[in-house]
């Protein structure tokens, strides 16, 4: 009795989203002050006939996603938070339902009447749309690199040809010229002074 009173409090406010054909998204929330290292989370068809137990520890993760699930049935989970001396009380029971599968994107999970199989275990494959997609834009790059290098030969071959060594036109020269100007040279007439004598 005394290491239940260590025990961590239920988890509160689980709920259920990202419904799908076959898979769900489970998350929750933990009171504070509490150490929490991981968590269980029990899943079972509303009819009882099948029991799965997911348990993960190491982990401070507040959701969890569901695989291999059927579509369009009812199921019934509930979380345990894991402490350092055991493991909560269950949550309060939330009930869901799946969708139903989409003609267009078939599921490809395997194992659906297995309760051994962990979802979080499990790669999912890859679906047939997602492979078409794939598919389409390697052959786009592909055609995209076969045109670049044909316009690279084409490119390639005008340059060489355009290449051709042309005569260089001669250009006259054209030589300055030069105009001799003549000097003006001004002409000095000395004046002879000339002298009257008056005799008296």
């Amino acid at each position: 009795r005394q290491l239940w009173s260590y025990r961590p409090p239920a988890p509160v406010n689980v709920s259920v989203m990202h419904l799908r054909a076959d898979s769900a998204t489970v998350s929750w929330d933990v009171p504070e002050g509490d150490i929490i290292i991981g968590f269980s989370i029990s899943q079972q068809r509303q009819e009882g006939h099948m029991q799965r137990f997911i348990r993960e520890v190491n982990t401070t993760s507040r959701s969890c996603v569901l695989w291999d699930l059927e579509e369009e049935t009812d199921y019934i989970i509930q979380v345990q938070s894991i402490g350092l001396y055991g493991e909560s009380q269950a949550s309060k029971k939330v009930h869901f339902r799946t969708l139903k599968k989409s003609d267009r994107f078939p599921s490809n999970s395997s194992n659906q009447d297995d309760p051994t199989v962990l979802g979080l275990d499990k790669s999912r494959h890859l679906q047939t749309g997602e492979m078409i997609i794939i598919v389409v834009v390697l052959v786009m790059w592909a055609a995209v690199i076969a045109l670049f290098c044909r316009q690279y030969d084409i490119i390639k071959d005008n340059d060489s040809s355009n290449n051709k060594e042309k005569a260089k036109p001669s250009s006259e020269r054209s030589t300055p010229e030069h105009h001799s100007g003549g000097l003006l040279r001004s002409k000095f007439h000395s004046s002879v002074p000339s002298i009257n004598i008056i005799e008296v």
